[in-house]
């Protein structure tokens, strides 16, 4: 599937240049980062992106090596029937080198592997490419850069191999590159490299001349190198002369003779004294509408058009080509695009001579297949939908540039589509006229592009947006989810957020080409809605959820920022604010919303309806992210290519954490033993290295929670801790997928953990939620209300839903001093548990509550109020009001 080459791409690309200024005394301090070792592993998706690539190492069985545009590398494990990822050690700094444009084993030294990286040949990719080297099979890697860009992410990339070692002198290394940089050859394998001078022609397609993105407009080159023995065949990106070779081992090169023209090579093969070539009218790998397949005898020079299909009945062009070297003869190609019913596959048993197909037309609509498909391991790639004859769901694929069988065994095909990877382990039953069964066989490969992620603290432990197919909801982590979501489908999943004290609801947006953009969950993210969206919608942007669902405030592409108070059917322009804003809510506070545009920050108090602008000044270019507090009022947190910064105040001033050099995002997780602040959660410097890292008091000190060998290239936009285990975070990345890491040491004593500092809070802003949770049986709220030693305490029931509820306690001093602190007490009598609190602590045993005050509202005068909040869990049909509720008052 194609990734936009814009987003969060270029984000990462853009350096800083506006200095942050903060209303504060003075930074706080940060000791340097310790280590706290982690366990990282992939949230399961399996797949979800093209794989362009798929090599067998002739040399040794079950040694296969698969290639992404923007996920890395892989090796087979043949033992766990899954992938090993290559390539996780790339970092924030080139993190294009998880574009793989080719990769080559070598098939006499079989512990060595070479792969040609780098994502674009435009300015999105700030570095020149590279060949990595291997001599573990990929385990570590050596790498010599080159002079010029790769584009393992660019038009043309499923072209290839375009790196190959020369199995008769496997010292020597070729490399056909793209962008008019001609053929390059290393002869002390893949240390060094020179062009080669005397190769006659660097490719002259360019896909669209005029593309003012840099995106299509780029020469594709040179498109592959494969060997006959002293023979060097090299495909080349020019519908007159595709076919080049050398017969002295690269010494001379001339055109080959006789060649077909009008079409680009895009794959070679050899198969004993035949070169055989599928060609197509574009570099793909999404168009293509013609295209033939060729036999060249190289003993004779004689050329043979074996196309399977008249070039009057195609509408598709020809790519992934592949022989069975077992059994001299056996050849299949696919098509590189057939949208419309489905991918062909052919295959021909005498050298192309005749063909069969993997369907055939019966009756329209019907069609005969040689083929089952399976998808029962990843079931989402049925992509949610029942397809209408011709048409199936799943289909056979699309982008088929990958096709494989297997050099040792020759019912063992794997090929790749634009969504995942596909096998067969009973290949031969097509030619006896049974049928093959195909299944996904991507376990291990995460290609995702992570857009945004949400842990609640009830219900899925994760639901994500991503790229292309959505995004998740993930009841288990290690489970392939059954569909992405759905009803509406909004394209790229651009934001989604919950209500923090009605983690129910749910607000997602994307970028569908039309409406909706938008969809509303009620149920945790597990199904959805369309919702409304006001004029003027063209994309996703951000959203953001009141704390109680109340309220939601969105800042779509195409129009100005929004708000909702009725879950998103009806929609208001709220001002004070500029189109494109970055939205995020108050944890606690309904009516709180923060917002960042143009190097501001904005605050609103009413709902989204108006924004104000503060007076600190944040940068201008490069990433930035802003997170609230779960459970504290008016604390927000910004990640920007500046630093970290910390406002306590909603955003009226803001300290900067000193340790951090630069934040690419910032999340919160449950707190430590024995703290009571959120643990956060950081992607960026700190003490001079970038990583992943961890505070559990308040940034006063991190430890990191990655390594150099786990670093995930382009990571970070999407970010979120996990509420109810401690330590743990979920990272989103550019093409990895989503990862889940936890603590691998012994979890401390709350004695050794230091406890958090008071947290002030603007007197202006409201920390108890003034509206009630929506629930979805309302009931008429109960209150109760009982004096104390000096104060009174007044239950309430504010909202109630199937087992669940939200109830707020109000305090008010009934003295004739002023208080330093109070406690509030009472005992449930159904079954009823405390699962989260605002505006005070709350502590259970058994039936037994005791609320303390909050750092921020223990100091009453007399006759004063104040208010703290709770959501509980029910076990029964009934919640009655506990009686007595006693207040005592300090002193």
């Amino acid at each position: 599937m194609r990734r936009s080459p814009g987003g969060t791409i270029i984000a990462a690309l853009v350096v800083a240049a506006a200095a942050i200024t903060v209303v504060t005394a003075a930074p706080m301090s940060a000791t340097a980062a310790a280590v706290d070792p982690y366990a990282w592993r992939n949230v399961r998706i399996d797949g979800g992106g093209f794989v362009p690539g798929v090599v067998f190492n002739p040399g040794e069985q079950n040694l296969i090596y698969a290639r992404t545009d923007i996920g890395g590398a892989y090796r087979w494990n043949q033992s766990g029937q899954s992938w090993t990822p290559l390539l996780d050690w790339v970092g924030q700094d080139d993190w294009g080198h998880n574009g793989v444009l080719s990769i080559a084993p070598d098939p006499v030294e079989t512990n060595r592997v070479y792969a040609a990286v780098g994502m674009y040949t435009n300015s999105w990719d700030p570095n020149n490419g590279a060949i990595l080297r291997s001599t573990d099979k990929g385990a570590t890697w050596q790498q010599t850069n080159l002079p010029f860009k790769v584009g393992g992410n660019m038009p043309g990339r499923g072209m290839g191999e375009r790196l190959a070692v020369d199995p008769a002198n496997h010292k020597n290394v070729y490399f056909a590159a793209e962008g008019g940089n001609g053929l390059w050859r290393s002869t002390d394998y893949g240390v060094t490299w020179a062009r080669v001078a005397n190769f006659p022609n660097v490719g002259n397609y360019v896909q669209d001349p005029a593309d003012t993105n840099g995106y299509l407009n780029q020469n594709q080159g040179l498109t592959w190198v494969t060997f006959s023995g002293a023979q060097i065949y090299v495909g080349v990106a020019d519908k007159d002369n595709p076919v080049y070779r050398s017969l002295d081992s690269g010494a001379t090169w001339e055109r080959v003779a006789g060649q077909p023209t009008g079409y680009i090579a895009h794959k070679g093969v050899i198969q004993g004294k035949y070169l055989f070539i599928a060609t197509s009218d574009t570099g793909g790998p999404y168009d293509g509408a013609a295209g033939q397949v060729y036999r060249l005898d190289t003993a004779t020079g004689a050329w043979t058009d074996i196309s399977p299909t008249p070039v009057a009945d195609r509408y598709y062009g020809y790519s992934g080509l592949t022989v069975d070297t077992l059994h001299p003869g056996t050849l299949m190609v696919a098509t590189q695009i057939s949208w419309w019913p489905d991918a062909i596959f052919f295959r021909s048993t005498d050298y192309g001579a005749t063909w069969t197909r993997a369907w055939d037309w019966t009756s329209y609509p019907s069609r005969s297949k040689r083929y089952t498909l399976d998808i029962s391991a990843n079931p989402w790639l049925d992509f949610n939908s029942t397809a209408q004859a011709p048409e199936e769901s799943p289909k056979l694929g699309w982008m088929n540039e990958s096709l494989a069988i297997d050099p040792f065994d020759s019912n063992r095909m794997l090929y790749g589509t634009g969504a995942t990877l596909y096998g067969t382990t009973d290949l031969t039953k097509w030619d006896s006229g049974g049928t093959i069964t195909i299944k996904p066989t991507a376990k291990g490969i995460e290609e995702t592009a992570v857009l945004d992620l949400a842990s609640p603290p009830s219900g899925a432990p994760l639901v994500s947006a991503l790229g292309d197919i959505g995004g998740f909801y993930h009841a288990d982590l290690d489970t392939v989810p059954a569909n992405f979501h759905d009803t509406p489908s909004l394209g790229s999943n651009t934001s989604l957020d919950f209500a923090e004290l009605s983690p129910s609801f749910f607000v997602r947006v994307g970028n569908a080409d039309a409406a909706p953009h938008i969809g509303i969950s009620n149920d945790g993210g597990k199904s959805w809605y369309q919702g409304q969206e006001p004029s003027g919608v063209t994309g996703g942007g951000t959203v953001a959820v009141g704390a109680d669902a109340g309220n939601v405030v969105w800042s779509p592409a195409g129009t100005g920022v929004h708000y909702s108070t009725t879950r998103g059917s009806t929609w208001t322009a709220s001002s004070g604010i500029p189109a494109g804003a970055i939205v995020e809510s108050d944890r606690v506070n309904p009516k709180t919303f923060f917002a960042y545009a143009g190097g501001k920050f904005y605050t609103s108090t009413d709902g989204g309806a108006t924004f104000t602008a503060q007076s600190v000044a944040l940068p201008t270019t490069g990433r930035l992210h802003l997170k609230a507090v779960p459970g504290i009022a008016g604390e927000v947190w910004v990640a920007a290519s500046t630093g970290l910064f910390r406002s306590t105040d909603a955003g009226a001033t803001f300290v900067k954490v000193s340790a951090v050099a630069e934040g690419v995002n910032v999340a919160f997780g449950k707190a430590a033993p024995g703290a009571t602040h959120p643990a956060v959660f950081l992607v960026g410097t700190v003490d001079g290295v970038d990583g992943v890292f961890r505070s559990d008091d308040t940034g006063a000190s991190f430890v990191r929670i990655n390594d150099d060998k786990h670093q995930y290239g382009n990571a970070g936009d999407a970010l979120a801790g996990d509420p109810r285990i401690w330590g743990r975070v979920y990272l989103g990345t550019n093409g990895r997928g989503i990862f889940y890491a936890d603590r691998t040491g012994p979890v401390p004593s709350p004695s050794s953990t230091s406890p958090s500092p008071s947290i002030s809070v603007s007197p202006s802003t409201s920390v108890s939620p003034s509206t009630s949770v929506s629930p979805s049986t309302s009931v008429s709220p109960s209150t109760s209300s009982s004096a104390g030693t000096g104060c009174t305490a007044t239950y309430k029931v504010t909202g109630s839903w199937t087992g669940g509820f939200q109830g707020e306690v109000t305090v008010t001093n009934n003295g004739s001093t002023a208080t330093t602190g109070w406690t509030v007490k009472w005992a449930w009598t159904t079954g009823q548990t405390v699962t989260q609190s605002w505006g005070g602590t709350a502590t259970q045993a058994g039936t037994a509550v005791t609320v303390t005050n909050a750092s921020y509202n223990g100091a009453l005068a007399s006759g004063a109020s104040t208010t703290f909040g709770f959501l509980g869990s029910t076990t029964g049909t009934t919640n009655p009001v506990p009686s007595p509720v006693s207040c005592s008052r300090v002193p």
